[in-house]
């Protein structure tokens, strides 16, 4: 009997080699070429006839434009980051370290559904009674959720014509496999593959569908790049296995706003939503320490406070530079400029930075919070109680404006803060009752605000 056929797929892109590359002539990516077996070219030929709806060609100043009605899925924290509710047709690709509460939301979700909608949830990993024991130890009542456990797609599919849901969650897409390709499940033909069929059905019946997805240890999810580019909507869960908080970021939403985030308290009765949460990234201090700075970054449409703490300390020969919850080398180019342009010199102390609660912040705006920090730590002096600072700083040395300046002034003052330091172009035209405002176009300026207070 003769071996089958075997091509070389990369996980990146999804092109094919008849043999092994270091680096893949399609992306020019490394490593990541990987041996499967090589379907018939007969095999699935007409699959897809069945499924491709052709539509006229129309000009696109007549083509009606209308808002995608939305479900919500009384999970207030995930309809915000999904813009509002669920979308007739929209599929949704979530993923996350296993053991995040991914299954655990969704199936919260489905349970919420399942009072207005018909639901049905296929279970890959988990048999039918073990997902029962998760919905009875989460208190969910569940007699209208209807669930199958297969990872046959060819059945899923079957099912999905039978039962006609409006909302499918499968969980997850890397244990389904199609018998039309004879590499094993997870591979990348078999998830390029299961993706795009069950998004073809999600868009020929208006069911909603959600696909739970693996990551990798880098924390990207896994499988092909083309998984994220064929479904509207991508979410990632984010957050320590050993804390309570979780967080869901969108970054890619068809729908809705992207960047946005929920955030979520794991309990006993599963995940429950954070009405405010800044209150998690603040400190419980009871006293203003050193080296610690509040600021108000931007989360989608949601300001946020949190703590930035910097630890400035001897470091020898070889000073170390490192940062959790922000970019490294950012951290490099700010020391520079504080140096140049204030006068503050570091190049012999290790310099830590570190964003409170986990989250991780990527805006430029935190610039001149840390750098406060910095300072703040160097001096062995508190800022004072009550006191924000957001801003971008420039290798100039100018503080550059941050988006949506008002907002950010106007969360700190609800949540009681007194004091903050911020770029010329965002220096409110009125004031804010509780608030005292510091304009600043330098971070010189800034640095002699500090030490005059």
């Amino acid at each position: 009997m003769a071996s089958p056929k075997t091509q070389y797929v990369c996980s990146e892109c999804g092109a094919t080699s008849a043999k092994w590359l270091g680096r893949c002539p399609n992306c020019s990516a490394w490593n990541t070429l990987v041996e499967t077996v090589a379907e018939s070219g007969g095999a699935g030929k007409n699959r897809y006839q069945s499924l491709a709806r052709s539509q006229p060609v129309a000009t696109l100043s007549e083509i009606e434009a209308k808002d995608f009605d939305r479900t919500p899925t009384s999970l207030e924290e995930l309809d915000r980051v999904l813009g509002g509710g669920i979308v007739t047709g929209g599929v949704v690709l979530i993923g996350g370290d296993p053991g995040i509460g991914k299954s655990t939301l969704l199936l919260q979700a489905v349970d919420a559904l399942s009072r207005q909608m018909k639901v049905l949830y296929v279970t890959g990993e988990e048999s039918g009674a073990q997902v029962a024991m998760r919905s009875r130890r989460l208190g969910l009542d569940g007699s209208q959720v209807r669930v199958l456990a297969e990872i046959g797609l060819e059945k899923i599919l079957a099912t999905i014509e039978v039962e006609a849901p409006d909302f499918c969650v499968i969980d997850s897409i890397q244990t389904l496999y199609s018998e039309q390709l004879s590499s094993a499940p997870g591979s990348v033909a078999q998830v390029r593959e299961c993706a795009a069929q069950l998004t073809r059905t999600a868009k020929a019946t208006g069911c909603a569908m959600v696909l739970v997805g693996h990551v990798t240890k880098e924390g990207a999810l896994a499988g092909p790049r083309v998984l994220e580019h064929i479904v509207d909507t991508v979410l990632y869960f984010e957050g320590d296995t050993h804390s309570s908080y979780r967080l869901v970021r969108a970054i890619k939403n068809r729908f809705g706003a992207v960047n946005e985030i929920g955030v979520f308290a794991m309990t006993e009765k599963g995940l429950k939503g954070v009405t405010n949460p800044s209150a998690i990234f603040l400190s419980t201090h009871g006293e203003p320490v050193p080296g610690s700075c509040v600021l108000v970054t931007l989360e989608g449409t949601r300001p946020l406070l949190v703590e930035l703490q910097a630890l400035v300390d001897g470091g020898g020969p070889s000073p170390r530079r490192l940062s959790v919850g922000l970019d490294r080398d950012r951290l490099a180019m700010l020391l520079a400029v504080l140096h140049r342009h204030a006068g503050v010199a570091t190049m012999d102390q290790d310099v830590f930075v570190n964003a409170v609660g986990g989250v991780r912040i990527s805006e430029p705006a935190a610039d001149l919070a840390v750098l406060l920090a910095i300072q703040s730590s160097l001096r062995g002096k508190a800022l004072p109680k009550g006191f924000i600072a957001f801003g971008e700083v420039g290798l100039a040395g100018e503080v550059r404006p941050a988006p949506r300046g008002q907002e950010r002034l106007k969360e700190a003052a609800k949540l009681g803060f007194s004091v903050a330091v911020v770029p010329q172009a965002n220096a409110p035209k009125k004031p804010i009752d509780g608030l005292t405002v510091h304009a600043v176009a330098r971070i010189e300026d800034a640095i002699e605000i500090l030490r005059g207070m």
